[in-house]
């Protein structure tokens, strides 16, 4: 049996971020790659840039552009099998969207689970990929997709090695600080409009950087950074005004050499670290 990769993600556009150039990767030594979308990204922001709280945002219609979007980064990184479970975007913590019911943060994550242990047990994975308990950075859908992962590989006759994504705190550092720098030039440039934003609230900033001593894998993308970039660019009317896109191909290419992994469950029996995902298969 050949090597598969199946990666758990809740929006369109989350592939490409944080495993875009692992896909390409694999994809490109012969592994299957499979990608299951939780969301449609109805919540994501439209074509003019309208939030969800504006009176025009259509939730369905950012949801049809997302999805070609979707499907442009998938055959731009070449994965084998795209499922979309179809829940509608939660929005962030708090929002009105966490209790509508066809919300994936409002869908029992038995029924969820369900869905995906039956691709599991099609594509029989040796390796998955989701997020960690906190969904990487606290957004309802991407903490929905850890706990739904984890239900539906209680459901499996086997155990594949599981990781979650991370980015170390070293990297993490060097990124704050140009988030930091993007946030002081956008007041600069809104306080000379006239307008005052509100801080954000202490509470919202939450640490996602992982120590440095406890990823176990970093997997060199530097090959295939031109098809990560080209694959975040799709996303087009997400990502488009983006700190990736304002980098540039060639700064990007530079800056996102690496994508990071802590290992959960280890049927290998793999010791120490490692920069290939399917360490202890080949």
């Amino acid at each position: 049996m050949g090597l598969t990769f199946l990666a758990v993600h809740a929006h369109p556009d989350d592939e490409a971020s944080s495993t875009g150039g692992l896909y390409r990767r694999l994809a490109d030594q012969g592994v299957r790659t499979v990608l299951v979308t939780c969301t449609n990204g109805e919540c994501g922001d439209a074509l003019d840039g309208a939030k969800p709280d504006a009176d025009h945002h259509d939730g369905d219609e950012v949801a049809k552009i997302r999805a070609v979007e979707l499907d442009n980064a998938v055959k731009i990184l070449g994965i084998d099998r795209l499922e979309r479970l179809g829940y509608r975007d939660s929005g962030m913590k708090g929002w009105p969207q966490n209790d509508d019911p066809e919300s994936f943060w409002a869908t029992p994550v038995a029924d969820a689970a369900k869905r995906l242990a039956d691709i599991l047990h099609e594509e029989r994975p040796q390796v998955v990929m989701t997020y960690n308990a906190y969904g990487f950075y606290g957004h309802p859908d991407h903490i929905q997709a850890h706990r739904v992962t984890m239900a539906a590989l209680k459901l499996l006759d086997y155990e594949p090695t599981l990781y979650f994504n991370a980015i170390p705190n070293s990297v993490m550092t060097i990124f704050r600080a140009r988030w930091e720098q993007e946030d002081r030039e956008k007041k600069a440039d809104d306080l000379a409009k006239g307008i005052v934003r509100a801080p954000e609230p202490e509470e919202d900033r939450e640490e996602m950087g992982t120590p440095d001593e406890l990823v176990d894998v970093a997997v060199d993308v530097s090959s295939v950074n031109d098809a990560k970039f080209d694959a975040l660019a799709a996303h087009h009317s997400q990502i488009a005004d983006s700190f990736w896109m304002k980098m540039g191909r060639e700064q990007f290419k530079e800056a996102m050499r690496t994508e990071w992994f802590v290992r959960v469950t280890n049927p290998t029996n793999v010791v120490g670290t490692a920069d290939d995902i399917f360490v202890g298969y080949r």
